[in-house]
């Protein structure tokens, strides 16, 4: 593979200005696509299989008008008993009416005439039924709903819609743009060069502009959820930068050696370049594996996310090279533009694509001991972690264990309104909801009974009833709605705790096992309370299976990379390190609250239920990037005579550097994202951020260097037979080194 990257490099540079307008073509290409066939994105989350689904289907067939999304209008009147008063029913009254005559409305139930009035006649509640689900109701149709009660507003009343229906696509906006902006930042310290960063940024910006056009144009025909696209970007932008971060570093580090620009290029794809295909090719596989856990939405996110980092990657490995074409030695600090030992050019001019090729020469001598001046912490941080390895390893597990203390106590959850940001529309009904009724009244629940013939139907909703009355956290039951046919009831449940509570999870559970036996008709409990928690426990159920196909193909990989079967195994846990304390941070800061105020975070909650999940298979793409990149030089350097201790010094010396700058960038970029206001995508920032930040410095430039050391030869172990068996991948480039001493040099 090493061999042919390089040529793919070498190819690119020759025939720059081609390879620079074909990925403009398709960066167009793929935004008038966009433009054009972008369809909507989903925010409900459904689970085929599932009681509740189950449910949903059945409702949309029988009795189809109850089977849309709804909403709930919560209303406060000035003073207490007003809602008792003719003036006070006057302003209901219009009110019901105004939403009965929004587009997409079926109609609205009068809150004085069901009694969903509080005790002390002050609080109202106006349910409100779409005609379609929460996904087809149209902008128009939900600015419309948010304006409802314009009148009783300006009377003192304070008038608050809320509901499923409100549920949208999170907005990107400007916040997120500073993670950019450092990520610049590290890349011009790192590089000395406004050329190198700003080449570096470019590549990366229009391989995430193409893939997320890309995406958006797949969009009509495939339904993504809100948050897919958010994903997509996240990693798009983080990889894209630290893949395009390995080869240019790769290729000044050549050019400082003396080659030429086209051969420093090509050796950079061949090395650099192969452990970016090896990082990407993790990265999409462990995305493209949540197919496993058989969730469509799951699916589609990782999917989604798999294909912007696929662009990503051929932007790298063909872009790349053909943009360090056109800046030459510029990508190079200025006082060292001038050091050459072959005789190229030295005033920062790119060869054209009929220009000669040079003799490959070695490095000189000044140039390596620079280099290894400008690593020199790298060096001496590698020399102490190994010689105080064991204290460095007890300590850090000792501190990643008390990192991970909070992970058993973390629960799952869909979004609510209850964990909105303050202020949003969604929020503020919410608010008003619990203070008027109490919180049970924010996660109603729907039990559907279906029946062959009406009769039986009729027969069974008084058993249900009763049933649901006797069970334990039921606050009420309201009367059925019948479908036109009679065969199918509607049955409204309001548990006395919330949506996210546990309490109701139970409660959940217990009115499923009440109303199991109900002879003459199938009884189903569904809302979107009941959704949230098979979804959640779908995903939990998943969860082991999925951290066990992650980890099983990370030893796999590994071992095929570095021909050793400790290196693999230490990999592996080291990655479960980073998981249960990057876990056990986002419990403490997200569901126990504490230091929220530094995230910006209002109201602590359950985790998302796709965050776990969905962090596995990111960080481990990502925790295999860093292995590679810094194990493979150690290896480099044993299999070529140097001791084990050394291989590790030097691993650790040559590598710290990159990945202390690509680490940085993929924490910005995704720190970025923790200023959003959704709590959700805020969640997903946060803790990749963390994952990433415990991963590069503590595991991977920490643990796995004093780990290393401690095992000395042994590290680089593979029985002979398992060693004949296993495939040989050369991403450390030791087939093109081969192929490189063997040519003989000449001008093309």
């Amino acid at each position: 593979m090493a061999t042919l990257l390089y040529r793919l490099g070498r190819g690119a540079l020759r025939r720059r200005r081609l390879v620079v307008a074909l990925w403009l073509v398709v960066l167009v290409a793929a935004g008038l696509a966009a433009a054009t066939l972008r369809g909507p994105t989903a925010s409900n989350f459904t689970m085929p299989g599932t009681e509740s689904q189950r449910a949903l289907d059945l409702l949309a067939d029988q009795f189809p008008a109850a089977s849309g999304a709804t909403g709930t209008i919560a209303v406060k009147a000035p003073a207490d008993g007003q809602l008792a008063t003719p003036q006070g029913q006057a302003v209901v009254q219009e009110l019901v009416q105004q939403a009965s005559a929004l587009p997409g409305v079926v109609g609205a139930v009068n809150p004085l005439q069901v009694g969903a009035v509080s005790p002390n006649g002050r609080y109202a509640l106006v349910q409100v039924q779409f005609a379609s689900g929460g996904d087809d109701v149209t902008d128009e149709q939900r600015t419309a709903y948010e304006q409802v009660g314009a009148a009783a507003k300006a009377q003192g009343w304070q008038v608050a819609p809320g509901g499923e229906v409100l549920g949208g696509e999170p907005e990107i906006g400007s916040t997120e743009a500073l993670g950019v902006l450092v990520a610049a930042i590290v890349l011009i310290i790192t590089f000395g060069s406004l050329v190198a960063a700003g080449m570096t940024m470019l590549n990366a910006l229009i391989g995430v502009g193409a893939g997320m056009a890309g995406l958006f144009a797949l969009s009509g025909v495939v339904q993504l959820t809100s948050t897919a696209p958010i994903l997509a970007l996240m990693l798009g932008l983080a990889v894209g930068i630290d893949y395009s971060l390995f080869i240019t570093s790769r290729h000044r580090q050549n050019l400082l050696d003396g080659l030429s620009p086209e051969e420093a290029v090509g050796r950079a794809v061949g090395t650099a370049g192969s452990a970016v295909v090896f990082a990407g090719a993790t990265v999409v596989i462990a995305l493209a594996g949540l197919a496993v856990v058989d969730i469509p939405f799951l699916t589609v996110m990782g999917l989604a996310a798999a294909g912007t980092v696929t662009v990503a990657v051929l932007v790298a490995i063909t872009l790349q090279p053909a943009l360090l074409g056109f800046a030459g030695r510029r990508v190079l600090p200025r006082r060292l533009r001038s050091v050459s030992t072959d005789g190229t050019a030295t005033d920062g001019t790119a060869v054209d694509e009929d220009d000669s090729d040079v003799t490959d020469r070695p490095a000189a001598t000044t140039t390596t001991t620079t280099t290894e001046e400008r690593n020199r912490f790298g060096f001496r941080w590698a020399r102490l972690v190994t010689r105080f390895r064991v204290p460095v390893i007890l300590v850090g597990l000792l501190g990643l264990g008390l990192l991970a203390l909070p992970t058993p106590d973390m629960r799952l959850a869909l979004p609510g309104a209850a964990t909105a940001a303050v202020g949003s529309p969604a929020r503020v009904a919410n608010d008003l909801t619990v203070e008027g009724f109490g919180a049970g009244f924010t996660g109603r629940l729907a039990v559907v009974v279906a029946g062959d013939t009406p009769q039986a139907t009729s027969a069974a909703v008084p058993q249900v009833t009763a049933l649901l009355q006797r069970t334990e956290n039921v606050l009420a039951v309201a009367p059925p709605q019948l479908s036109p046919d009679g065969r199918t009831a509607l049955l409204g449940v309001v548990p006395k705790t919330g949506p996210t509570d546990e309490a109701t999870e139970t409660l959940v559970h217990d009115i499923r096992g009440a109303v199991s036996g109900i002879p003459g008709a199938e009884v189903l409990l569904t809302g979107v309370t009941a959704i949230g928690i098979d979804v959640s426990e779908k995903l939990s159920d998943a969860l082991p299976i999925y951290l066990l196909l992650v980890v099983g193909l990370s030893v796999l990989l590994l071992m095929l990379v570095f021909r050793s079967l400790l290196v693999p195994i230490k990999a592996a846990l080291g990655f479960l390190l980073t998981v249960a304390a990057t876990f056990g941070i986002t419990v403490a800061v997200f569901q126990q609250g504490h230091l929220a105020d530094l995230v910006g975070l209002d109201t602590p909650g359950p985790l998302i239920s796709f965050l776990p999940i969905l962090l596995i298979g990111i960080l481990f793409g990502l925790a295999m990037d860093y292995e590679v990149f810094l194990v493979s030089r150690m290896r480099e350097d044993f299999v070529h005579g140097e001791t084990a201790r050394q291989a590790t010094i030097s691993g650790m010396g040559h590598g710290a550097r990159v990945v202390t700058a690509a680490a940085l960038i993929m924490i910005s970029v995704f720190g970025g994202f923790v200023f959003l206001e959704d709590p959700v995508i805020k969640s997903m920032g946060f803790a990749l951020a963390i994952g990433v930040a415990i991963d590069a410095f503590v595991v991977r430039m920490t643990i796995v260097p004093a780990v290393m050391s401690l095992l000395g030869d042994r590290a680089w172990w593979l029985p002979r037979w398992l060693n004949r068996a296993l495939p040989n991948v050369d991403i450390e480039g030791e087939g093109l080194r081969t192929h490189l001493e063997d040519r003989t040099p000449t001008r093309v």
